[in-house]
């Protein structure tokens, strides 16, 4: 679970090194993709693909690879550099709970997003460097991945917004978790899983005043006319997670947690302390961090071309 042979670069098992997949679903309620794809643009980040989710917030598969898209040309209008491949998943389908109540009965879905992020483990995946799943949306396409082969339990870590923290461990429910829980579980009990659940405002990283200082190119006119549709909700935060896998500084405060059992069918897993617990949750985050590193990304010139 190392990221590397010299070790991770902060609190997280891995880090910006690691091959990344993100996995998304809205393109207008968070900074996320944006995050990413600057990250990627100035080196911090090994982005291998984006694979875009249909969910019950977002219902059309075209209106989420519209808009994806036209992020990505932005970017690459702008001249930034590593723009990955976009992956459009669908459909979405909720994950029944089987009568046994064993993963192994789950009825999966081959969707594109679980094929890919199947493929790409086994292509980029190292011993001392596994993928990561970066997630901020449901873990339905991270379930189905690993019903479709298994084995990509081996190659993959899985890096999630989601969730909550209690006084005695965490939930996986609101933010994002709330849309499968039995996708939760299968995550939660087969993959080497880290969860963020502590949000800092979204409407922080780029207000309003701003705007007016940013370089003109594409990409900052995307996040110009952007900027006013963000949603002003900590649970839609997802760019969190973004943050904590590339910066070392931005996680301050991690636990070790353990499912407790698992849940009756659509109730969301519970996490609970325990020291050698297999998962780790992020407690705490310095989000003026990642804001800082936004704006310095936003502002200097070599984030476009390279130069």
């Amino acid at each position: 679970m190392d990221a590397g042979k010299d070790g991770p670069h902060g609190k997280l098992p891995v880090d910006g090194r690691n091959p990344t997949i993100l996995v998304g679903d809205g393109f207008i309620d968070n900074w996320q993709g944006e995050y990413a794809l600057l990250y990627a643009a100035t080196g911090q980040l090994s982005l291998a693909g984006i694979v875009m989710e249909e969910g019950p917030n977002w219902k059309s598969i075209d209106e989420l690879t519209t808009g994806w898209q036209q992020m990505a040309e932005a970017a690459k209008q702008a001249k930034m550099k590593n723009v990955p491949e976009l992956v459009p998943s669908s459909p979405w389908t909720k994950l029944v709970r089987p009568a046994d109540g064993k993963i192994e009965s789950t009825k999966g879905t081959v969707t594109a997003g679980a094929q890919f992020m199947v493929k790409q483990s086994k292509a980029l995946a190292r011993s001392y460097r596994p993928v990561v799943l970066l997630t901020g949306a449901h873990m339905t396409d991270v379930a189905n991945a690993y019903l479709l082969d298994p084995t990509i339990v081996e190659r993959v870590v899985v890096v999630a917004a989601l969730g909550s923290v209690t006084s005695t461990g965490g939930l996986m429910g609101v933010a994002n978790g709330e849309m499968d829980p039995w996708a939760d579980v299968i995550v939660a009990s087969k993959f080497k899983y880290v969860q963020v659940s502590t949000y800092y405002d979204p409407m922080s990283d780029v207000p309003a005043s701003l705007l007016g200082q940013l370089p003109v190119n594409p990409f900052t006119t995307w996040v110009k006319n952007k900027q006013p549709k963000v949603w002003d909700d900590l649970d839609a935060a997802d760019q969190n997670a973004v943050s904590a896998l590339v910066l070392p500084k931005f996680v301050t405060e991690t636990r070790q947690v353990a499912m407790l059992q698992i849940p009756a069918a659509n109730v969301v897993p519970t996490l609970t302390d325990d020291k050698l617990g297999p998962i780790q949750l992020v407690t705490q985050v310095a989000g003026a961090i990642a804001t800082s590193a936004l704006v310095d990304m936003l502002m200097d010139p070599p984030t476009y071309g390279g130069k």
